[in-house]
């Protein structure tokens, strides 16, 4: 009978003595190399692992071997890896438990007298800001864990939270193995300002931050990862992490550091997106490592990969493969999603809008526009050549959805402002998520779409500036909300024309950088403006999709007005959120706004939203990972489609 002795070296298993067998055999042979990556050699065959893959490789040669009916002789070196393998498993699975039950608020004894330790730190440290219990629990829990996901809901306060386990963890002894020294923050360049602007508010005094970006020189940037005293902060974007790759591992390595993946779910690219693997890659040299993400999967479970890799590398706790987890998503009442759940609830906290105690919104009735008469012409036209083309079944499906999602940007152009037709369809493309090679014909109504700017002021436009004007003349500050940026220009001068005062923001207006000019008004410029009780403008005209979850308004202004929308719900559900997060009192009143031009796809769109977000929301509160792709949010999919379609035929009739 044949023999074959299995020893192990570093990272590898070592298989040797009568391994003809399976290097000759095509089907063993196949095996070895292709699924276990092994190198076959004349003497010597050699199987690699990872930390957390050793058993389940030994057992798989283990396997092969009586397949073939091959005598196993086992090294005592693999015996000993094996027996320590096993007790940290055993550590490993209690130090999950522990952290389950204090997720789910099951503190014994013990952990309520750490608990009790922990609040007191906080607020000897955290003078200016108090957590509110689930906040407090999650910041704990995250102290306890060291490495966590947090997938609350915007304006649950996650930085706040991840400040508190930072204040904690910073402040025990260098000679304590959970010790950080530095925090390091990944995220949208949007998100630097709030994260300083909250180390303030939390710690009532500016942080010790260092940006790290585009602008950043070379003797600034090396000054800060070499130099004698570092900022206490990095902050960098996800665009500069595998520039500073090797800057970041030597700077942990001399500094045990905290590092937080914000808006995380930009690294879910399981096939080796560069961010992704980058960020993989320096999870082992972290001290503590926390993703924060409001949509932690956004497409599906397999979304949920690399954010439990970063934070245990070496550990294996999602528990299913990827294409598992792929097959998962397509099945929603798959019954592997609840172990899935149980394996990663050790290492999540999650909290939900109905958990922060805030005031209900008041959802005012829309406010109907009648069009103008130029207007009304123009849309006709164009709805009446559109739609023939959406009811027709001529084309293929495939490039009807494109077609018809480019008409779909021509209507609600139409609706708000005609002079928008102007312009090429593709200046509007990066507004609403389109292909670039997208021809729509309007030459039918081009006589009027020029003459339209001369003719007509966009009803919208008066109805919405005599709302803000009203909401000003109470004391309040307002947002208006819209999609397209020539109309958040055009609508800016209008305002002017009428003494009134604002700002815009959207994808054009810059992010504070070092290498700015001092004049140039940024994006955190703008907000920090608008906060002043004496700011000399009340007005903020926004565009939703470059309004990030970092940014907070709710704080200076309690009245959104919505210019226009589309039918993408996610991004109308994060608009709202700006207005609407914790921190609010119960007695403020939030109100939204809807202006709708009467008869046209603005009802449409009105009609869809409310059942898109009424389906998000359900999911957000029932779900502990919401699945946000069953919601089909997106701009022009198939039930947008057959609902502008009725909705128009409705009207004909």
């Amino acid at each position: 009978m044949a023999a074959i002795s299995i020893d192990v070296n570093d990272g590898s298993f070592s298989l040797r003595g009568d391994i003809q067998p399976l290097t000759t055999d095509r089907r063993a042979r196949l095996y070895l190399t292709k699924y276990m990556g092994a190198s076959l050699a004349e003497l010597e065959i050699t199987v690699p692992f990872d930390i957390e893959t050793q058993e389940k490789t030994l057992h798989e040669i283990r396997e092969m071997l009586a397949d073939y009916d091959i005598k196993e002789e086992i090294s005592v070196q693999v015996e000993q890896s094996l027996v320590q393998y096993f007790e940290e498993e055993e550590a490993f699975a209690e130090f999950s438990e522990e952290a389950r039950r204090i997720r789910n608020n099951e503190l014994g004894d013990q952990h309520r007298q750490d608990f009790a330790m922990f609040t007191a730190v906080l607020a000897e440290r955290m003078g200016n800001r108090t957590l509110y219990p689930l906040q407090l629990l999650s910041s704990f829990h995250l102290v306890f864990s060291q490495n966590a996901c947090n997938f609350s809901v915007p304006g649950a306060g996650k930085t706040s939270i991840v400040y508190g386990s930072f204040a904690f963890l910073n402040q025990l002894p260098e000679t304590d193995s959970r010790h950080v020294d530095k925090l390091i923050v990944v995220g949208p360049l949007s998100s630097f300002g709030p994260w300083e602007s909250e180390y303030a508010e939390c710690f009532g005094r500016p942080p010790s931050s260092f940006r790290l970006s585009g602008g950043t020189s070379e003797d600034a940037r090396l000054l800060h990862f070499y130099g004698s005293n570092p900022a206490e902060i990095s902050l960098l974007s996800y665009n500069a992490l595998p520039l500073l790759e090797e800057d970041l591992v030597r700077f942990m390595s001399k500094y045990p550091a905290m590092v937080v993946l914000d808006e995380a779910h930009r690294v879910k690219n399981i096939q080796g997106g560069i961010w992704a693997s980058c960020a993989l890659r320096l999870s082992r040299y972290c001290r503590s490592r926390v993703v924060l993400t409001g949509t932690p999967a956004p497409n599906g479970y397999e979304d949920l990969h690399n954010l439990f890799k970063f934070i245990w590398p070496t550990r294996d706790i999602i528990g299913f493969h990827t294409y598992q987890l792929q097959d998962m998503s397509s099945n929603l009442h798959d019954p592997r999603v609840g172990q899935l759940v149980r394996n990663l609830s050790p290492y999540f906290t999650r909290i939900r809008k109905s958990d922060l105690g805030l005031p209900n919104p008041v959802e005012h009735s829309p406010i109907w526009v009648e069009m103008g008469e130029l207007q009304r012409e123009i849309y006709d036209s164009i709805e009446s050549n559109y739609m023939d083309y959406l009811i027709s079944d001529g084309e293929q499906s495939h490039l009807r959805g494109v077609f018809a999602r480019a008409r779909v940007v021509r209507l609600l152009q139409a609706s708000t402002n005609p002079a928008l037709l102007r312009r090429p369809l593709e200046d509007s493309y990066e507004d609403l998520g389109l292909p670039s090679d997208v021809f729509v014909d309007d030459t039918s109504v081009l006589e009027k779409i020029l003459k339209y700017e001369e003719t007509e002021v966009p009803p919208k436009f008066a109805a919405a500036a005599k709302l803000v004007s009203e909401l000003m003349s109470q004391g309040q500050k307002v947002i208006v909300w819209a999609i397209f940026i020539k109309n958040i220009l055009d609508f800016q001068s209008f305002l002017e024309t009428h003494g009134i005062k604002s700002r815009v923001l959207y994808g054009a207006t810059p992010v504070e950088r070092d290498d700015l000019d001092e004049d140039i008004e940024t994006r955190e410029s703008i907000v920090r403006e608008f906060h002043r009780d004496d700011s000399d403008f009340k007005v903020l005209i926004a565009n939703p999709s470059a309004i990030s979850e970092s940014i907070s308004l709710h704080r200076a202004c309690h009245n959104s007005v919505y210019l226009e929308r589309s039918f993408n719900a996610a991004n109308f559900i994060q608009s709202k959120d700006r207005v609407h997060r914790y921190g609010l009192d119960q007695d403020d009143q939030i109100s939204y706004y809807y202006l709708l031009s009467r008869n046209n796809i603005d009802s449409t769109v009105h009609e869809r939203l409310d059942e898109k977000v009424e389906r998000m929301m359900q999911i957000i509160e029932s779900e502990p990972i919401p699945l946000f792709r069953i919601v089909e949010s997106d701009d022009g999919n198939d039930e947008d489609m057959r609902a502008l379609i009725e909705n128009y035929v409705r009207r004909a009739v």
